[in-house]
């Protein structure tokens, strides 16, 4: 068990906070780095600055790095800044903690870094997403993900640092922005469908977190899926594109009855689902909120959301209006 201190990267945003909170929480010594300030930020600093990481990760045992410019900035921030951030930042991390002597790395990728991948075929079954699918990136946020994901199997390789790459799937609570169902659908309508097949509550991401920091030793390089445990199997594939609805309600006879108490519907048509096997029976991994958990939740008028999540709460990604993922 990881018991020294932690450098935690992106210390500001949803998941570094997350990861802060948690390990305080523990009575470990955590040091939080990021570009913004904040009360879980104890070093204000670029990871793509050689000499703040140096400074930052003397001493420590692990790496938990969630530092990153996220899907939202493709549209404020050109490629260059994507690549400093995902690509050298990454960089710098990985050497410096193999100069430090750091023994457990985990590094937080995305699930958006199947791209393409992640959409079928027309007339095809709804895309089946484990670790072995291959990515086809779409923007420079996928590609700058999945070259950071190539950098952190290099040095765990070449250098003998152990290195978890974590593909977590939606967390944030932000509006969707996808115009396709906004207008038809409520925000909590939308995140209890995605709950199904591409969404997890912050809380199981750190859970899987510290997990991977825990066997990361053990497992030398390892990548995880990281969503909620879907009820669908795989020859339910191709009767989610069709009709998904028919399927969560011989798999949830009491949705129907729920929904139509709240004025919510289903999704026509599911076309992926993330498959989260390997990361439950490798790390052992035991996430709490599925879509059983929040229709119980729903149904006893309670808050789905786990605790963890409603304190952290929404931050947005940009500090000026620029749509959904604004900083309400």
């Amino acid at each position: 068990m990881a018991e020294g201190k932690v450098l935690v990267t992106g210390s500001s945003g949803h998941l570094g906070e997350a990861l802060v909170r948690s390990l305080r929480a523990q009575g470990r010594e955590v040091l939080g780095l990021d570009v913004l300030d904040s009360p879980f930020t104890s070093r204000v600093g670029s990871i793509a600055d050689h000499s703040v990481v140096k400074d930052c990760i003397q001493g420590a045992e692990s790496v938990l790095h969630t530092a990153t410019l996220h899907k939202p900035h493709v549209g404020t921030h050109d490629r260059p800044a994507f690549i400093e951030t995902n690509v050298i930042g990454t960089t710098v991390l990985l050497e410096e903690a193999v100069a430090a002597g750091v023994t457990r790395f985990v590094f937080t990728s995305t699930t958006s870094a199947f791209g393409r991948a992640l959409v079928p075929l027309p007339g095809s079954p709804a895309a089946w997403i484990t670790e072995d699918v291959a990515p086809i990136p779409r923007n420079i946020y996928g590609v700058t993900k999945t070259a950071a994901e190539d950098l952190c199997e290099l040095v765990a390789r070449d250098q003998s640092l152990p290195v978890v790459v974590l593909r977590t799937s939606r967390f944030f609570p932000e509006t969707d922005d996808n115009s396709e169902i906004t207008p038809t659908f409520v925000d909590e309508n939308i995140k209890a469908n995605e709950y199904l097949y591409r969404r997890v509550d912050i809380e199981d991401v750190v859970s899987a977190h510290l997990l991977a920091e825990d066997r990361a030793p053990a497992l030398g390089f390892a990548k995880y899926v990281i969503s909620a445990t879907s009820p669908f199997a795989r020859e339910d594939a191709a009767e989610l594109v069709r009709d998904a609805p028919a399927v969560v309600r011989r798999l949830f006879p009491d949705q129907a009855v729920e929904y139509a108490r709240r004025g919510w519907k289903m999704f026509p048509r599911i076309d992926r689902v993330y498959d989260n096997t390997r990361a439950r029976s490798e790390l052992g991994w035991a996430p709490h909120y599925d879509f059983r958990c929040v229709l119980d939740y729903l149904k006893s008028d309670q808050d789905p959301r786990s605790p963890l999540a409603r304190t952290i709460g929404a931050k947005g990604y940009h500090a000026v209006t620029m749509g959904p993922y604004t900083v309400r």
